[in-house]
């Protein structure tokens, strides 16, 4: 079995020093761009949240075709969301035994069935089974991706990428419901599922063409249950990690209550209709370029420590307006929004950084890693799925439950600072 060089004093900067201000890492493969990777991994990363929001404008002419009721509708959301969570585990495995390029195609194929499945699907049943199937594949590109990325680049160059990435992600939450709301009014709900068969279809054509192998052959591992078993023991039971990822997480969960909320919060409390979804989705995805922008700019300049501190910060001002808005106003537009878009500034601002601090833990096995990071953010949205119908019933609760959730990342990064230093000490990453 081979391995990975032992990780050199940039894998890991210290907390306390500044980033270097470029570190390249790896040259880039010829015959490919720079642009041309960022670009198809920004899209392979926003597939997974199209996927998920461009049908929920969709709920209620599923729910009537069916017959059946809303909640039958959204346990397809919770299976989507389950199997993405739990195959996450295996993709960046895939990625380190069998590089980082063919995964992604074959997943890229099964997705573009699944969303047909979806698409021909004559009950709530078979819907469910394809969305599990497109849930199963479509984390591959965003979790192996980091890998990628992790790969060619190093230090504050990885940052600036990340963020690049980010910012074109960010047009995932404003395009999804739009192009569902209108391809819902215009064609019905089948058409979102043939949209993202036809969208998978055309990554696979530009991912063969743009997306080169990063990982050399002398640098794979091979696949053994004993030894991923052992891995995933050492990546899981790591304190600093696990507290990085669920900072992560909870953070995206602060926001991705009012995704999933959607059609309670959007049609119920503002009164708005299903194509009007954009009066949210815009300013949010405004904000998220603006925040990756800021992260981006701050490569470099600053740690990322204090990168993500400062995304905190603007988070906290965010959701504990939002609380005191809602005790003292109905909802209205477009006050009831203004908090949402300034904590979704916050946190586009921190997530480049947070992403890149749990992998830069592991700097010999980053697959398995991002694989690990990705199944602890996953693995939480079928619970916020679930949760999101008990809070919102009113604006007020869903404000709350963004301050609880903003509070328990916190503790979360509060508890990797305390550990991260005896973490580095210990295993000599540092």
């Amino acid at each position: 079995m081979t391995t990975r060089p032992a990780a050199s004093q940039t894998d890991n900067p210290p907390a306390s020093q500044p980033a270097p201000a470029e570190n390249p890492g790896r040259p880039t493969p010829k015959g490919f761009s720079i642009a041309g990777i960022t670009f198809v991994l920004a899209v392979l990363s926003w597939m997974g949240p199209f996927a998920i929001d461009a049908y929920l404008p969709s709920f209620s002419a599923i729910a009537k075709h069916m017959q059946v009721s809303k909640d039958d509708v959204q346990l397809t959301m919770t299976a989507f969301m389950l199997f993405l969570a739990v195959m996450s585990l295996w993709h960046g495995a895939l990625a380190d035994a069998y590089g980082r390029r063919r995964p992604i195609l074959v997943t890229l194929a099964i997705f573009c069935g699944a969303s047909l499945g979806c698409a021909f699907a004559g009950n709530v049943t078979l819907l469910m089974v394809f969305r599990a199937m497109q849930g199963a594949t479509v984390g591959a590109g965003m979790i192996i991706g980091r890998a990628v990325i992790r790969d060619l680049f190093e230090g504050a160059a990885a940052q600036r990428l990340m963020s690049h990435v980010a910012t074109i992600f960010a047009i995932a939450p404003v395009m999804a419901p739009i192009l569902g709301g209108l391809f819902q009014g215009w064609f019905g709900w089948r058409a979102i599922f043939f949209f993202m068969a036809g969208m998978s279809a055309c990554m696979f054509v530009c991912c063969w063409f743009a997306l080169p192998e990063t990982l050399p052959r002398e640098h794979r591992q091979r696949l053994d249950i004993a030894f991923l078993a052992r891995s995933y023991w050492k990546v899981g039971s790591a304190v600093p990690f696990t507290m990085s990822c669920a900072a992560l997480s909870l953070v995206n969960i602060g926001f991705f209550i009012y995704i999933l909320g959607a059609p309670m919060f959007l049609e119920e409390h503002l009164k708005l209709s299903e194509k009007q979804y954009f009066i949210l989705f815009i300013p949010v995805s405004i904000a998220m370029v603006i925040g990756a922008w800021i992260s981006g700019r701050c490569a470099g300049k600053m740690t990322g420590i204090r990168t993500i501190v400062v995304g905190f910060i603007i988070m906290a001002v965010a959701a504990v307006g939002n609380v005191l808005l809602n005790l003292t106003v109905p909802p209205a537009l477009p006050w009831t929004l203004a908090p949402i878009f300034v904590y979704v500034l916050g946190m586009s601002t921190a997530s480049p950084s947070l992403t890149l601090l749990s992998l830069d833990l592991f700097p010999s096995q980053r697959g398995l890693a991002a694989s690990c990071q990705g199944f602890i953010i996953l693995i939480a949205n079928p619970v916020a799925s679930e949760f999101v119908t008990l809070i919102w019933g009113t604006t007020l609760s869903m404000a709350g439950a963004m301050l609880g959730i903003l509070a328990c990342a916190i503790v979360a990064m509060t508890l990797y600072g305390v550990t991260v230093k005896k973490f580095h000490a210990r295993t000599g990453t540092a």
